[in-house]
């Protein structure tokens, strides 16, 4: 009994074993190369699959979703002769499980042994300025040259990003010195800029307010001229209206003769030669007014009514 039930168990176990062996489970979103003999018979998609036990083996299995690969930063020459360090992020997807197990013997070495030496082949044509301000050109070519190769190999590359591009030490601090200078630079003359907007303001503003000042001052000018004229009409309306004698133009010149000598900085007051007809014919009209009626009196050379000739006083004003 022992020999039979140790046979049954055997029996057991292998059949087990096959059933495990026949059936075959593939995630999503993967795939399973399926050789008998060592020779490739099929692929397996996502799924219950079933296979030949001890006659077919299952020799990959890919996942076909989009892989995210990193590579370390890589020492390129610009044309420039200057050193940079590059860091690459590759983002493929397989596509053809058969051709991604056979066409190639690892795809991710493949892949990163392609991008660095398209990446120095692109970069060797660029100076280093070109090379940090060009990095949309660089990832397109570098995606066209990848995705052309790796095409054969049944994975097909959607981005080529470059993460990092790190110039020497001195080039960084060169760098940073020009953009402090630029920056200075542009600070000063925007702040030029400004001082001269605001003098071209300011002078625009003067000009306006002079120009105002100006035409009110004018205007003032004409208003005044014009009052003073309507008064000197009116004035001289009315005393034509009254129809003065020589008498009492007379008495206002005496009157207005005062004015005429007010002031501190008169030292010397020069009186005018109407003076002498102003007081002639004011004294004439007094002494009609209160002399009686008589013969008129005679000088010596025997002329009537005329007496010596006077000069003109002259004042000084002390």
């Amino acid at each position: 009994m022992t020999p039979i039930i140790i046979v049954l168990v055997i029996l057991v176990v292998l059949v087990f074993i096959a059933l495990l062996k026949t059936v075959q489970v593939i995630p999503q979103a993967s795939a399973a190369i399926v050789e008998r003999f060592g020779r490739y018979t099929r692929t397996l998609s996502a799924g219950l699959n079933i296979v030949v036990p001890f006659i077919d083996r299952i020799r990959n299995r890919i996942d076909l979703r989009e892989q995210v690969v990193p590579f370390p930063p890589q020492p390129v020459i610009t044309q420039d002769n200057l050193v940079v360090n590059i860091d690459t992020v590759i983002y493929y997807q397989v596509t053809d499980a058969r051709a991604a197990t056979y066409e190639v013997a690892s795809y991710i070495q493949a892949i990163e042994q392609l991008t660095v030496t398209t990446l120095r082949n692109i970069i060797g044509g660029m100076d280093l300025e070109r090379t940090l301000t060009s990095r949309e050109e660089i990832n397109a070519a570098l995606r066209g040259v990848l995705d052309e190769a790796t095409g054969k190999w049944g994975i097909r590359v959607n981005r080529v990003e470059l993460k990092a591009i790190e110039p020497p030490t001195s080039i960084q601090d060169s760098m940073e010195k020009q953009m402090r200078a630029d920056r200075d630079k542009r600070a000063a003359i925007l702040t030029a800029e400004g001082i001269r907007q605001s003098q071209i303001l300011t002078a625009e503003g003067e000009k306006a307010s002079a120009v105002l000042r100006a035409e009110g001052e004018a205007k003032a000018a004409a208003l005044r001229a014009e009052g003073e004229a309507q008064a000197i009409r009116t004035v001289f309306e009315s005393i034509h209206a009254g129809d003065p004698d020589q008498k009492l133009l007379a008495y206002q010149y005496l009157q207005m003769l005062p004015k005429i000598a007010e002031g501190d900085s008169n030292k010397l007051w020069i009186v005018p030669s109407e003076l002498g007809e102003a007081l002639k014919g004011l004294g004439g009209a007094i002494g009609n007014f209160r002399a009686p009626q008589g013969p008129p009196a005679t000088g010596d050379n025997g002329s009537a009514g005329e007496g010596p000739r006077r000069e003109t006083p002259r004042l000084d004003k002390d």
